[in-house]
């Protein structure tokens, strides 16, 4: 009976992935599944890759990255998929969670998907000089440090294509956590307001999301924390502000999670700097959809920044 209902579910499944490559079809959406950009650990490292099939001229590429505390999530269900229907290619991609490595593997793995991307582009019919990048919460986290660390040695890795460019022309973070000294600094303040808003991060050991992505407490690991935190880079601008892609930061003010004030620090200390970022702060939202005008301002920035501009500098 095991054998059979295993039999049976595959047999589903199978069918479904057909169905759903059929469907890609018929919208003219062409699906590249399970590409490998880079190995580590022995481990093949996958994307999947969305390129509208009807449109000649070389096309935008919008790279999803996931969330999920940096121990759980995956490439599948991407929801920034409806970009394909309008004129983008779309890739959403796996990289190696903190079961497997500890930072800075999770950036290692996330620049080497672009600058593979990028190697291929003519390939996918993707134009190189036009990459955004989006991402919720640890996926939120991952893009500001994309943006933000174009060409930092010890960020960028040595997997796949390491001569090629990890650079980024646009940045869209929703909810992520930019400043893991300032998380620490509110466990440990004994506030009961601060512990309301660090659910995830407000727990001792193992079990707290940020100690298992360094290896360790921040007390003990701070250093590495100030090199995972994108404040820290936004605070320390020393290249030309034109190395810098615009930034998009949504955040909801209700978020239990990932405190709203890490998004408006972040975003106060972009601008500080000269650099181009937009925060909007959705009221009563919390850790997740934000609802509101959220896909509409997503869709407006990077139909700004990346589908109007034809070319980028390198």
């Amino acid at each position: 009976m095991g054998h059979l209902k295993t039999f049976i579910l595959l047999l589903f499944t199978t069918a479904l992935h057909y169905i759903l490559s059929a469907a890609d079809a018929l919208l003219g959406i062409n699906p590249f599944k399970n590409l490998e950009y880079a190995k580590a650990q022995g481990k093949s490292l996958l994307l999947d890759l969305f390129v509208p099939g009807n449109i000649k001229e070389k096309l935008p590429l919008i790279v999803w990255i996931h969330g999920g505390g940096w121990d759980s999530g995956d490439k599948e269900n991407c929801p920034a998929l409806m970009f394909a229907k309008k004129g983008y290619a779309v890739a959403s991609i796996n990289y190696r969670l903190t079961q497997e490595a500890v930072f800075p593997a999770q950036i290692h793995d996330c620049k080497a998907s672009i600058r593979f991307l990028r190697a291929n582009a003519s390939k996918y019919n993707i134009d190189p000089d036009r990459i955004g990048v989006c991402g919720g919460s640890a996926g939120g986290h991952l893009v500001t440090l994309l943006g933000m660390t174009h060409g930092v040695k010890e960020l960028e890795g040595d997997g796949g294509n390491p001569s090629v460019s990890s650079r980024v022309q646009a940045v869209c973070d929703f909810f992520g956590p930019t400043d893991f000294i300032a998380i620490n600094e509110a466990r440990l303040s004994g506030n009961p307001k601060s512990e309301q808003k660090l659910r995830d991060f407000n727990v001792a050991g193992d079990k707290n999301v940020v100690t298992r992505l360094l290896g360790g407490t921040v007390e003990n690991k701070k250093e590495l924390a100030e090199q995972a935190s994108p404040l820290y880079y936004a605070k320390n601008v020393n290249k030309d502000k034109k190395d810098f892609p615009p930034f998009l930061i949504m955040h909801g003010d209700k978020d239990p999670i990932v405190p709203v004030e890490q998004s408006i620090s972040f975003n106060d200390a972009l601008n500080s700097a000269g650099l181009d970022s937009t925060l909007r702060i959705y009221k009563g939202a919390g850790h997740g959809n934000l609802g509101g005008d959220s896909m509409k301002a997503l869709e407006n920035f990077f139909e700004k920044h990346l589908k109007v501009l034809k070319s980028f500098s390198k």
